[in-house]
This record gives C-alpha cells, sequence and structure tokens, in this order.
C-alpha cells in the first residue's frame, strides 16, 4: 500500500512532464529498475497499474531506458500485456487496465530505445500482437487495448521495414487490419464492395475513431508498395479495403478536426491502392435511385443541360447514373487543404495525387471532377487565378514557389482536360501554364502521351463571343486597344507617313553599305 501511494503521487505530480532534468537521472534509473522489481511478483491490479504508470512517464526519456532494456524486463510487459501465445482469452475485465499501461509503456520503450526495436525482432512482437488483435477484433469493450496494439504495430512497422513485408504475407495483416477497421465502422455490407451508409445515425465515438486512425496508419506502413507491382490475386482484397475506406470518407468523427483527421489517414492509404482497384470508391445507383434521378433531372430547366449530368439530392452526388458522394468528399478535402495555406506538400500533395490518378484510370471519375472543377467557361472578364473558385484556386498553385506543389496541381487540371493543351490555356492561360507544357515539351501545343475518349467539349455561346478578345497569355477577356489614327487630324497622319518614310530610307541605306570586315561571304 505504501509503494503504491508514492508511485500514485509520482505519476499525478509527473504526469504532463516530457522533459526531464539530468540531474535526477540516476534516481530515475533506479526507480526503472525498482518498479521491473515490483512487477515480477504477485501484487494486486491496482499497484501493477501504479507501477506501469510511472514506467510509462519515466520511459519518455531515452538516457533512462538504457540499463532496463532488457530481454527479461520486455518479456515481463509482454506477460502483463496478455501478449504470450499461451493466453487465450480476455475474459477478466479486471486486467483490462494492466493491459493497456503495458502496452502504451512498450510503444513509449519501443520508439525511444534502440535496444528494444532490435529485442522486438527477437521476441517476434509483431506475431503477438496480430494474435491479440484477433483475440479482441470482434469486442467493442476493450477499444484502448486494439488502440495501442494498433500503435505500437504502427511503429513497428515504422522502424523496421522487414515487419512490413512479414506483416504482408506471413501475418496476413492485409487482412487482419481491414476486418478492424470494418469493426470500428461497424460497416454492414449491401453488395460485395458496398456498405450501407446511415445518414442518420450518430458519428463514432472518440475511441472508435482513435482505433480507426491507428488501424489506417499501420495498414498504410503495410501497404505502402502496393501501388507499384502487386498479385492479381490480391485485386479482391484491395478492393475490399478501398470500399470500407470509402465508407470511411461518407462517416464523421465526433469532432471536426478528428473527421479531418480521419480522412487525412484514408486519403494516404487511398493512395498505396492500385489504382485499378479505386473503381470501387464510385457505384452505380439502385434502381430506386435511379427513379429518383430521372425525377429530378425532369424537373430541370432546358437551358440548363450542362448540369443536367450531375445532381444533387438527399445529399448524394449523382453523375451519369453513378454515385460520387465519395469523390465528392475527396475534391472538398482537397479545397479545404488549398484554403488553410499552409503545409502544401504534406497535407494537400496527397489528396491531389490521388484525384489525379484516379481521373487518369477512370473516365467517369474524371467527367465528375471535370463538371466540378472546370465547368463550361461563361464568365472570362477575370484571369484564371483570380476568384474563389476551385479552379481559381488550383490556377494560383500552378505559380506556387514549391515546386512539388505547383507540378502536381498543373497534372491534375492537365488530366481534367485529357492533357490536350489547347483545352488546358483555354482554363488556365498559357502564363500559367508555361511550366507545366516547358516540362513536357509541349510549349508549341499538342498533347500529352495517354489516351482519353474523344469526347468532345462544348463551348458556350458566352465563351465563343469572348474568345477572339480573349488574350492567350493571361488567358481573360481584353477590350480591344483603341487606334491612335483614328484621333489624328490629317496633318498629323501625314506628318507620321513622312516620318516612317524617313526611317525606312535610312534603313535600307544602312544595309547597302557593305562591312569591311566581312569576307564577301
Amino acid at each position: 500500500g505504501a509503494i503504491e501511494r508514492v508511485l500514485r503521487d509520482y505519476s499525478d505530480k509527473h504526469r504532463a512532464t516530457f522533459k526531464f532534468e539530468s540531474t535526477d537521472e540516476d534516481k530515475r534509473k533506479k526507480l526503472c529498475e525498482g518498479i521491473f522489481k515490483v512487477l515480477v511478483k504477485d501484487i494486486p491490479t491496482t499497484c501493477q497499474v501504479s507501477c506501469l504508470e510511472v514506467l510509462r512517464i519515466l520511459s519518455r526519456d531515452k538516457k533512462v531506458l538504457v540499463p532496463v532494456t532488457t530481454k527479461e524486463n520486455m518479456q515481463i510487459l509482454l506477460r502483463l500485456a496478455k501478449l504470450n501465445e499461451s493466453d487465450d482469452s480476455l475474459e477478466k475485465v479486471s486486467e483490462f487496465p494492466v493491459i493497456v499501461e503495458s502496452l502504451k509503456c512498450l510503444c513509449n520503450i519501443v520508439f525511444n530505445s534502440q535496444m528494444a526495436q532490435q529485442l522486438s525482432l527477437e521476441l517476434n512482437l509483431a506475431a503477438k500482437l496480430c494474435n491479440l488483435l484477433r483475440k479482441c477484433k470482434d469486442r467493442k469493450f476493450i477499444s484502448d487495448i486494439k488502440c495501442f496494439d494498433l500503435r505500437l504495430l504502427f511503429l513497428l512497422s515504422l522502424l523496421h521495414t522487414d515487419i512490413r513485408s512479414q506483416l504482408r504475407y506471413e501475418l496476413q495483416g492485409l487482412a487482419l487490419l481491414t476486418q478492424i477497421l470494418e469493426s470500428a465502422f461497424s460497416i454492414k455490407w449491401t453488395d460485395e464492395y458496398e456498405s450501407a451508409i446511415d445518414r442518420n445515425g450518430p458519428p463514432l465515438s472518440p475511441q472508435e475513431t482513435d482505433c480507426a486512425i491507428e488501424a489506417l496508419k499501420a495498414l498504410f506502413n503495410v501497404t505502402v508498395d502496393s501501388w507499384k507491382a502487386h498479385k492479381e490475386s490480391d485485386s479482391h482484397q484491395f478492393r475490399v479495403m478501398a470500399a470500407v475506406l470509402r465508407h470511411c470518407l461518407l462517416i464523421v468523427g465526433p469532432t471536426e478536426d478528428k473527421t479531418e483527421e480521419l480522412h487525412s489517414n484514408a486519403v494516404n492509404l487511398l493512395s498505396n491502392v492500385p489504382v485499378s482497384c479505386l473503381d470501387v470508391l464510385i457505384c452505380p445507383l439502385t434502381h430506386e435511385e435511379t427513379a429518383q434521378e430521372a425525377t429530378t433531372l425532369d424537373e430541370l430547366p432546358n437551358d440548363k443541360t450542362a448540369e443536367k449530368e450531375t445532381v444533387l439530392k438527399n445529399n448524394t452526388m449523382v453523375y451519369n447514373g453513378m454515385n460520387m458522394e465519395a469523390i465528392h468528399v475527396l475534391l472538398n478535402f482537397m479545397e479545404k487543404r488549398i484554403d488553410k495555406g499552409s503545409s502544401y506538400r504534406e497535407g494537400l500533395t496527397p489528396v491531389l495525387s490521388l484525384l489525379t490518378e484516379c481521373s487518369r484510370a477512370h473516365r467517369n471519375i474524371r467527367k465528375f471532377l471535370k463538371d466540378q472543377v472546370l465547368p463550361p467557361l461563361r464568365d472570362v472578364t477575370n484571369r484564371p487565378e483570380v476568384g474563389s473558385t476551385v479552379r481559381n484556386k488550383l490556377v494560383r498553385l500552378m505559380t506556387h514557389v514549391d515546386l512539388g506543389v505547383k507540378q502536381i496541381a498543373a497534372e491534375f487540371l492537365f488530366v481534367l482536360c485529357k492533357e490536350r493543351v489547347d483545352s488546358l490555356l483555354k482554363y488556365t492561360g498559357y502564363g500559367n501554364a508555361a511550366g507545366l507544357l516547358a516540362a513536357r515539351g509541349l510549349l508549341a501545343g499538342g498533347r500529352g502521351d495517354n489516351w482519353y475518349s474523344e469526347d468532345e467539349d462544348t463551348d458556350t455561346e458566352e465563351y465563343k463571343n469572348a474568345k477572339p478578345n480573349i488574350n492567350l497569355i493571361t488567358g481573360h477577356l481584353e477590350e480591344p486597344m483603341p487606334n491612335p489614327i483614328d484621333e489624328m487630324t490629317e496633318e498629323q497622319k501625314e506628318y507620321e507617313a513622312m516620318k516612317l518614310v524617313n526611317m525606312l530610307d535610312k534603313l535600307s541605306r544602312r544595309a547597302d553599305v557593305k562591312d569591311p570586315h566581312q569576307d564577301g561571304g
């Protein structure tokens, strides 16, 4: 009891401490050693938790971990975290706080100690973590255990590239982690790659959201090179994962910030999915939805034919008979990241790259995004980079100081224009597009290397009327410059004409005089 009180006092005092005084280093080392000596004894659960809480705080200090990171001490924590294969089930609810605190300690120790990282390989920690996940994947009331198990799995796969391959193939981590996501989202499948979305349901709980985020991060490491090459037999599993990620994009977390974090990790993971498997992000409408769409289209005025392909009903974005909700969420996510105005390379380029590859590979996605980002031009009085539309924002990025950002923004718009130079110039102006065209060797015009359908864009009457007066460099309408001769008197016109004749005469004479330094050739 006395030990427990002392530990609890220390924990309360240093709960928010992350930097420690070097003068007390030896005392902290001895405290760590003492805690491990206590943990091997038969002590009450509450005392175990108190010991582990203090150990978690101390493990934030890398120097303290050097003498205490041994195989024996690591095995003590593995036993307390129920990571030994001999533990068949998780039945004692009273033990859950001990398991969670042990996993937290392991997260800190593995992150801060290279010796612990090597011991993790020797102890086959990744396999033990997957085994624990299988025991609790369908048990919602132990979400904290899943969350810190997944966080530790993420750290291991981040620090050891060899573990990624082990997770992917030997431990079947792709299927396991996808199932963890399904459980966190309570997914109910209505078709092979389509889930039911409860639009009136409550948001994800904080625990479910944190668990899902950790699973997404771990899956990212497991699949980091999948887009380059994957077996055809893996396509089904990747499509299932993409369908789960589509569901993820259509739900919300407990707060706006948590929703953005959830969607951000989903975007990162989608970037690892082979592009051929991203077709599940869109899905055909049901018979009932198709009938509703026809009614909605009929209600649109006849002069709005350009907008008839895209309709919004019941908060569902529909295009050409396909449900485009997930793509619309990605587009809105992209625009929010642009509006933030900072950290473009980390925050914006992943979603821009994803939308670019989806547009290049899937015609319906490209046509929908073209309809949203580059609608038919009507008002060309302003420069393409001036304004608050998505097109204006993307065109501004085409001249961004960060080379990677400007390249991917220009590439996205180029793909939406089916890699046709004349179409890109119409929406951006030559000045904004010059960087991309120079890099592609297309300054003289033409189109890119990829093949697209031959359906032609139709210009609006407003654009056709303004086209002769559009400045190709700036991409906007300029009024014709007044002719200065119109305001001259006849005498002034005659005077200017004689000046021109005299200038031409001087140039002609100068050309007839042979340069003495030339050899006549």
